[in-house]
Parts: structure tokens; C-alpha cells; sequence
């Protein structure tokens, strides 16, 4: 499977997802919300806040969601790239090496949405999210 550009942005992601929908053609796609997701700790008023949307555009996924509720956000540094593999194996073995020298947020774990799942940012500062999907 392919790596998948994840764009992350500071509230307005649905406007954004809707937009390049329309750009593309594409239909109104589903869109998960923080507050949908019984694992969130998020603060009050951000539950509407995108977690998870895609768009399949010219045969490529393009995935996008709000920054997490009280996470600085940055301009620029917006984005992680997204491995999305059916092999458990290889999400760890990938998982493991680019943590050495970076920094993990989440271990890999069963999420609400993935059975595998977990976020790291390597020693270049280049976020990574690792998803099983069968």
C-alpha cells in the first residue's frame, strides 16, 4: 500500500475537505469527528472537530483532520505521512526503527478505528501514523 499524505489544520478542516471534494468532482465524503470517537480526551466545544476525512483523488488518498484540541499548530509543519499496511509485522518493524532518536505520542495500540495503530515523529521531525488495515 502506498504512503498517504495527512494534512492537519487549525479548525477549518471540513471547509477544507468540502472544497477540494468540489475542486475534484468528488462526493461529499464521510467526515469523523473528535466527539464521535468515545477515545478522545478532548476539551468541551471541540467535539465537531475533524478527526479523520479522505479523499480518493486520481487514484492517491489524501487524508486530513484538525489538530488535535490543545496541540500547538504551526503552518508549515502541518502534515505526516500516513503507513497504511494489512501487515502487522511490518507497521512494528517500521514503527520500531523510525523511533530511534524521535519521539512516540501514541504506542501502537487498538484504537476505536484500528485494531494497530500509533504516531511518532522521527529524529527529522517528520510525523508518522501507522494504521492496520486489512
Amino acid at each position: 500500500m502506498p504512503l498517504n499524505p495527512y494534512l492537519n489544520f487549525d479548525g477549518n478542516t471540513r471547509e477544507v475537505v468540502l472544497y477540494y471534494a468540489s475542486v475534484f468532482g468528488l462526493e461529499e465524503p464521510k467526515i469523523m469527528t473528535f466527539g464521535s470517537n468515545p477515545q478522545s480526551n478532548i476539551p468541551p466545544g471541540t467535539e465537531d472537530l475533524v478527526m479523520h476525512a479522505q479523499l480518493e483523488i486520481a487514484g492517491g488518498k489524501l487524508m486530513f483532520s484538525d489538530n488535535f484540541p490543545g496541540r500547538p499548530f504551526q503552518q508549515g509543519n502541518n502534515f505526516s505521512l500516513a503507513y497504511v499496511s494489512s501487515d502487522k509485522e511490518a507497521i512494528k518493524t517500521a514503527f520500531d526503527k523510525l523511533k530511534q532518536g524521535g519521539k512516540v505520542e501514541l504506542e501502537l495500540q487498538e484504537t476505536s478505528w484500528s485494531p494497530y495503530y500509533g504516531y511518532l515523529t522521527d529524529k527529522f521531525g517528520i510525523g508518522w501514523q501507522f494504521n492496520y488495515e486489512s
